[in-house]
């Protein structure tokens, strides 16, 4: 029977002590709700004492809570050790420099498991301890900007970025790296693409899906595909370098400002939307999928433009939507909002006299549409054309994340909604596209007979 601990002070202790295990014990744990074998794991300072948290041997952690555990047995002991074995990175003056830049997240990265946070195996030495393949393609240089959860980056740290990216042009290196966490890559690509302008050298944005303590871990080829990226390839442009199917076949570098997180876990999860992708990478050779890119060149010449006004919102509209939704940024002083609208770019008829409001305020509004792919056309049914009518700006493909920091970017030029609307609808780095290519929107829906062959013939 499964013991209640409601009692105890400190439950999970109660129960390590009662069945005499500890921490970083190997053990085999029989609940009401099956056997599970792992590492138990300390508790995080946040965690609460209710649950065990149990490190599986397929890498995932999970918590199991104390009043389903029937009974614990220990196997063995194993006692994470954090250091990684660095070996000095060797030089080769034929090969270009790369700056590696890390700002968080789990790329080239071990878990300490007393807190729960990721570290960053983040020297040259360190790095070519781990990825003794990095120095097959440059002379590595790493610089670490911040150390945050990709949900914590924000102006500061774009500013920052944008801000080191430019220094390190000037001083000479031939490719950027930035390492981030995969969750808010594709918003600080897009920022980024915005900031930094006209660059001589390939910038290249790189995470990890799984961090690198796991066996399906993506980060060592990724961190492969993206420095082999930035050191050879001709493409000079922000990219996100991630895998490109599930397998580990390639790697994929898309536009910065098309690109999004598409899944929560897959290690392919990165898609560019409504175009394609750059180029394809593996260890080998660069293929590039189109030729409509900006061009390596020589000279140290990029223009770095950090102006940011951070009272923009994104709001993704829904049924029923009040209007006190957008009289709130109002009241708040908000200068800009991107609406994520239904369709072709609407909204419900209630939010009228609030986004007139908006609009008699000063606030530019823009609008994009949820369904990623596609144009706003807002001519096209009386909806839209009234709600242009109160002041609202079509945002052409613009994804809604990208119109967002560029609407941020833009109000940190100038004041006037004009000049701003002159900024906004007009393409800096492929955010706005004249047409979507016919093989821009490819959604394989499984289950149905032609599309299950393709993927037999292709899945390996």
């Amino acid at each position: 029977m499964s013991a209640n601990y409601k009692g105890y002070r400190d439950p999970a202790l109660s129960v390590l002590k009662e069945h005499q295990v500890q921490v970083w014990s190997d053990v085999e744990m029989k609940t009401t709700r099956g056997v599970f074998k792992g590492i138990i794991l300390p508790r995080s300072e946040t965690a609460d004492a209710k649950h065990i948290v149990l490190k599986l041997r397929n890498g995932y952690n999970i918590g199991v809570a104390v009043n389903i555990i029937e009974y614990i047995k220990e196997i063995g002991r194993k006692e994470a050790h954090y250091k990684i074995p660095e070996k000095e990175f060797p030089y080769d003056e034929r090969k270009p420099r790369v700056k590696l830049f890390g700002t968080g997240g789990t790329i080239a990265s071990r878990l300490d498991y007393r807190t729960g946070a990721v570290i960053p195996a983040f020297s040259p030495g360190e790095l070519y301890g781990s990825v003794p393949e990095l120095a097959e393609f440059c002379n590595l240089e790493t610089e670490k900007l911040y150390g945050v959860f990709s949900e914590n980056m924000g102006p500061e740290q774009w500013i920052g970025t944008a801000e080191a990216i430019g220094r390190e042009i000037e001083k000479g290196v031939q490719g950027i790296v930035i390492g981030h966490g995969t969750d808010t890559m594709h918003h600080t690509a897009a920022v980024l693409s915005f900031m930094v302008q006209h660059s001589p050298v390939p910038i290249v944005m790189v995470g990890s899906q799984r961090s690198s303590d796991r066996p399906s871990s993506d980060a060592a080829l990724n961190l492969i595909h993206a420095v082999k990226t930035a050191a050879e390839s001709d493409i000079a442009e922000i990219m996100v370098c991630m895998f490109g199917p599930t397998s580990d076949q390639y790697g994929l570098l898309h536009r910065g400002t098309r690109v999004r997180k598409m899944h929560s876990s897959y290690r392919s999860t990165f898609r560019t939307i409504g175009d394609i992708p750059l180029a394809m990478v593996d260890r080998e050779k660069i293929t590039p999928l189109r030729h409509d890119y900006r061009r390596r060149r020589s000279d140290r010449r990029v223009l770095i433009n950090t102006a940011f006004e951070e009272k923009v919102s994104i709001v993704y509209y829904y049924p029923n939507m009040k209007p006190d939704i957008i009289e709130s940024l109002i009241d708040n002083d908000y200068r800009g909002i991107v609406i994520a609208g239904t369709g072709l770019g609407h909204v419900n008829k209630p939010l009228y006299p609030a986004l007139k409001k908006a609009h008699e305020k000063g606030i530019a509004v823009y609008m994009t549409v949820q369904t990623l792919w596609g144009y706003v056309q807002m001519y096209v049914y009386e909806t839209g054309r009234e709600i242009m009518g109160l002041g609202v700006v079509p945002a052409a493909n613009m994804l809604p994340e990208v119109a967002y920091v560029k609407l941020g970017w833009a109000l940190g030029q100038t004041d006037d909604l004009e000049e701003v609307k002159k900024i906004m609808l007009t393409p800096v780095a492929g955010e706005i596209t004249e047409r979507e290519p016919y093989n821009g929107y490819l959604i394989y829906q499984g289950g149905i007979p032609e599309v299950e062959k393709f993927l037999r013939e292709i899945k390996r």
